[in-house]
């Protein structure tokens, strides 16, 4: 029989950390039924019996967001057999004050005391058994990061599960406060054909005392006129409202238990990461290190280390192979070429020319013509899948680089700290802080950065977070950057560093316009978020976070764009002559052609006019990494990849510098893929919205885009065109919404409720 341990702790207090190391992959994520709050549970490593759930991370079991109502009604409802309370050592005040909650519930708890490395690092001395016999259940000594400890929480959490008695917390608040609960919980008794599990009745009581409304829907009041009386009698006691009595009574029982268990090496010291927020977080010092943060990132990534990599796979897997000694093939035809008959010397020899392992292109070709197979089928794998999976799959070394920076970033607590900074720069545009933290998940995928904006209570808020989230650059999107930058401009340093902050001005702009239109005025959301102390990352979290982000780009493609490669290849290939569909030898000739050409147009003021830009562009809708994969069909990638010629060449002969970086741009901030228009469609719950959604990053890329052509022409070449005069008139009219006062918006909202 199956046992249930329950994941409770605050936000960053390494509760995710620790149900990674507990469960491994044996994880299942989708929503609690009915809301739309991430729920995650695993069975535990060693042990398939036992099933872990990972609850929101919250602060308290009160109902002031949508995540602590989803963890108090799977507590309450489903009484899981033991919970496993992560508590952070580095703060271990403010983190039992959910635990003096979870120990009114009548489960079983155990604490676990998380970030012990940086307590003892600190020279603070925590005495876990008085900790312990205060609280009156289990406590123990983790490192979730390290791994320190963590088999001992999971064992302590199954003995636990085996305690027959009911258990209560050993700590008491003050007499006063203590008979008025007394008082409050002989005042109610449970609902007809419902009860009050044992364990849980002063946890009623005390709801009942603080007004929870969810609480007193629960049960039945003998006398409520009496509750009224007990409540009033101690306000004036204590000459404060109830809820506030109980968390004062709280806070005074966790500084006495702290007080007796926990003591600083020194109340004075200040620690390290402190003094490392004096300069990451300075007023003026803060963005331009982000700014230099992120550029590096992208630069390793993208143009150095990732670029290396991403060389060594292209070149060599899907390409014409690896040369183990000598020289290569190559070099040979070059030779060939060279070779002058009149010179006396003998002729090149290719056998003298070295060894070389042929890449999957070529391995593929031989072997099918080998094996006999037809010419139409061998075009569909070596041209459509191999050159359509291929041109995308080159790109994960680069993928890989820039997931093991992201992980370092988030797991040293350098990420908390950006959402901090940007608070300060979004608050000044119209969006709050919280609107970040999506937009910094984002960078892996857009799916989860955008269920990330649950978060924001502020609907207007949120929904303004959901328009704009999808404009920073995610992981699908690198291989595009990559492409571009790669094929078109030589691998410079600037491009995918501008393709990241491109994303981040979208999103400035984006929310100064829109928070000065009626739809989304007022006051941002206010933004409180810890900060946690700066660590090392563990190379072991590291490198599972990097292979699961990159295995699930793997798996994508393995699906998703394989059947789009497959289609591409399919209405690329093949057209109609006289009324029969019939294989075609060009591919300009194919129906992919008819398509791209009919709406080639729109992409016209944009400098990518070209047919297969417009194809790429459309394919990119169903997954960004499409953009890449229908560029190596529609460019024969893998028959270019034979011949030994540059992959990339074909591509940059079609594309201006000026129309690549445009072509890029409209790629970026234009509608995301289907999984993320989805994900904005469960999010909103509403088809208009999402519309409204999809239709303002389509429009906003594609001006974006039409200014980087039209100005880039411009300064380049000196004539001033008729399309150079429309974006010069949408750029007024732009700039007039984007800078205009924010009373415009108010003027309007007023305007609208007199007409109603």
């Amino acid at each position: 029989m199956s046992v249930t341990i329950a994941l409770a702790g605050n936000p960053n207090s390494g509760k995710t950390t620790l149900f990674n190391s507990l469960t491994g992959l044996n994880q299942f994520v989708g929503n609690w039924p009915g809301v739309t709050v991430e729920k995650k549970e695993g069975a535990l490593k060693d042990n398939k019996d036992v099933i872990v759930m990972d609850l929101p991370g919250i602060y308290s079991l009160s109902p002031y967001s949508l995540e602590e109502v989803v963890a108090r009604n799977y507590l309450l409802d489903e009484r899981p057999d033991a919970i496993l309370n992560i508590v952070d050592g580095t703060n271990i005040e403010r983190n039992l004050y959910l635990t003096t909650q979870l120990l009114e519930l009548g489960i079983p708890v155990v604490v676990a005391v998380n970030m012990i490395d940086l307590v003892d690092k600190k020279g603070d001395v925590l005495d876990v058994e008085k900790l312990s016999r205060r609280l009156g259940c289990d406590v123990v000594r983790i490192s979730a990061l390290k791994g320190t400890g963590v088999r001992e929480a999971a064992e302590k959490a199954l003995e636990a599960t085996r305690r027959t008695a009911a258990p209560s917390p050993a700590f008491a608040f003050s007499n006063t406060t203590e008979r008025t609960l007394s008082s409050v919980a002989g005042l109610m008794k449970p609902k007809p054909g419902q009860e009050i599990p044992k364990g849980q009745k002063r946890f009623f009581a005390v709801k009942l005392f603080e007004g929870d409304e969810k609480i007193v829907e629960r049960v039945v009041v003998s006398d409520a006129a009496a509750l009224a009386a007990v409540r009033e009698k101690a306000e004036r006691e204590f000459d404060d409202d109830a809820e506030s009595i109980i968390t004062n009574e709280r806070y005074t029982c966790i500084a006495a238990i702290v007080e007796e268990c926990f003591r600083k090496k020194s109340a004075s010291r200040v620690s390290a990461s402190d003094k490392i927020d004096r300069v990451i977080t300075n007023k003026w010092l803060a963005f331009p290190l982000f700014a230099l943060v992120m550029f590096l990132v992208y630069y390793v990534s993208v143009t150095t280390v990732g670029a290396w990599s991403t060389d060594w796979a292209n070149d060599g897997l899907f390409g014409g192979g690896w040369r183990l000694f000598g020289i290569g093939t190559a070099d040979y035809e070059a030779a060939v070429e060279a070779f002058d008959p009149t010179s006396g010397a003998a002729e090149p020899d290719s056998a003298g020319f070295g060894l070389w392992i042929p890449g999957i292109p070529s391995l593929a070709d031989n072997g099918l013509q080998w094996a006999g197979v037809s010419g139409w089928l061998r075009s569909l794998i070596v041209d459509g899948i191999v050159g359509g999976l291929g041109a995308v799959l080159g790109f994960v070394p680069q993928m890989f680089v820039l997931f093991i920076f992201l992980a370092i970033l988030e797991d040293c607590g350098y990420m908390a700290r950006i959402a901090f900074i940007m608070d300060r720069i979004f608050r000044k545009f119209g969006l709050s802080g919280k609107s970040f933290i999506p937009i910094l998940i984002g960078t892996g995928c857009g799916v989860p950065g955008l269920m990330a904006s649950r978060a924001i209570e502020n609907d207007r808020d949120r929904k303004m977070t959901l328009i704009t989230t999808t404009f920073i650059p995610c992981g699908a999107k690198l291989p595009v950057i990559a492409l571009i930058s790669g094929a078109i401009f030589g691998g410079e340093w600037w491009v995918a560093p501008s393709a990241y902050f491109a994303g981040i001005a979208a999103i400035i702009s984006s929310g100064v316009l829109l928070k000065k239109t009626w739809l989304f005025s007022g006051e941002s959301a206010p933004f409180v978020m810890e900060l946690p102390a700066y660590h090392l990352p563990a190379a072991t979290g590291v490198l599972r976070s990097a292979v699961q982000r990159s295995w699930a780009f793997v798996k994508k493609a393995g699906t998703i764009i394989l059947l789009s490669v497959v289609a591409v290849w399919f209405l690329s290939s093949f057209g109609f002559e006289d009324g029969k569909l019939v294989q075609v030898e060009d591919l300009g000739d194919g129906i992919l052609a008819h398509v791209g050409r009919s709406v080639a147009w729109v992409f016209a003021p944009l400098g990518f006019e070209d047919w297969k830009a417009a194809v790429a562009t459309i394919t990119g809708l169903v997954a960004k990494e499409n953009v890449v994969g229908t560029f190596g069909i529609l460019y024969g990638f893998a028959e270019v990849a034979e011949d030994g010629a540059e992959i990339w060449g074909s591509l940059a002969a079609s594309f201006t510098p000026i129309a690549a970086y445009s072509l890029l741009i409209f790629n970026l901030l234009c509608a995301p893929c289907f999984a993320a228009i989805g994900a904005i469609r469960r999010e909103m719950n509403n088809w208009k919205w999402t519309l409204f959604a999809v239709s303002y990053q389509t429009f906003f890329a594609y001006f974006a885009a039409l200014c980087v052509y039209q100005y880039g022409m411009l300064l380049t070449t000196g004539i001033f065109s008729e399309g150079t005069a429309a974006t010069l008139a949408l750029t007024v009219v732009f700039l007039f919404l984007l800078f205009r006062p924010r009373k415009d918006a108010f003027r309007s909202v007023k305007t609208k409720l007199e007409a109603v």
